[in-house]
């Protein structure tokens, strides 16, 4: 399947997945009068619209480059990744003001647990296979929306197994007390993520440089040339639009060496960084080395 195709199709299973759970959800709240599973179907509502944005970024991500966009639309991914973030982070804070309503003001009606047992099952077990579907493909194409969105789903996962445990300890013992303290404790788990995911997409909104990590690879492959002719480097700089890395990096040559040399050694440069890192658009400028020259590297 193509990776583009691929993406929307990803794209598209977790917006349906979710849509079902959701349904699930707020029947099995309604029921049984559990905050905590109301809470759940508060965040898998999140879930939906994350992935709604999902799906519009990766269809505008995937367009090319035009003369509005001389960059490429990649930026879709990362705004889409941030305002997930955000909702994560909303959703969290609800979550929170609602049990914390039901703990202090709420009073301590029965709860019917059993039918929200099972929901809470059946929505960990389809949030794992879509999640780790998304986290598959989103590692495949570099897709900074679609891992926000598999992330998403895993806290729900995490947090829709939380309850679960807490409403079997209900059905157990009968200490209604538990589903507004359960709620608070998965909704701390869920801010956390929703963190997470907002600092990192900041980053890229912000032109921040590539992880250390990168960074070094890129040193490491200029250091692997020196043998080949290159001197140093200057001016690395880095970002990532999207999927996609940009990445400028000023290459010293020695004054004898030909254009054409030159030429060739940026070329396998550009194709090793490739290697390692994934897509990515390279400019690297050639500049000599000459004593002579107070204009040039020294």
């Amino acid at each position: 399947m193509d990776i583009a195709v691929e993406k929307k199709f990803a794209a598209g299973l977790s917006i349906t997945s979710n849509i079902v759970i959701i349904i699930l959800k707020l029947i099995a709240g309604m029921i049984t009068g559990s905050i905590s599973i109301i809470s759940e179907a508060i965040h898998s509502l999140s879930d939906v619209l994350a992935s709604v944005l999902t799906f519009f970024a990766v269809m505008r991500s995937s367009e090319p480059a035009d003369k509005a966009h001389p960059f490429g639309h990649g930026k879709y991914e990362d705004v889409s990744g941030f305002i997930e973030g955000g909702l994560i982070i909303f959703a969290a804070f609800y979550i929170i003001f609602e049990a914390c309503k039901k703990l202090f003001w709420g009073g301590s009606g029965e709860i019917d647990s059993t039918i929200g047992i099972y929901v809470m099952l059946a929505s960990v077990a389809a949030n794992y296979f879509v999640s780790s579907y998304l986290f598959h493909v989103a590692k495949k194409s570099d897709s900074v929306s679609l891992y926000a969105d598999a992330q998403h789903l895993r806290t729900d996962i995490y947090s829709s197994f939380g309850v679960m445990l807490g409403l079997l300890l209900i059905k157990l013992t009968g200490i209604v007390i538990l589903d507004p303290l359960i709620a608070i404790i998965m909704a701390l788990f869920i801010l956390r993520a929703g963190f997470a995911i907002s600092k990192s997409t900041l980053n890229n909104l912000l032109d921040g440089a590539l992880p250390e990590e990168d960074l070094h690879k890129i040193e490491n492959i200029i250091e692997s040339f020196k043998s080949r002719g290159v001197i140093d480097y200057k001016n690395l700089k880095t970002r990532k639009v999207g999927a996609e890395k940009d990445i400028e990096i000023t290459l010293i040559f020695p004054e004898d060496m030909t254009i054409l040399e030159c030429h060739k050694i940026c070329d396998e440069i550009e194709e090793a960084v490739e290697s390692k890192l994934g897509k990515a658009d390279i400019l690297i400028h050639p500049e000599p080395y000459c004593e002579r020259c107070e204009c040039s590297y020294r």
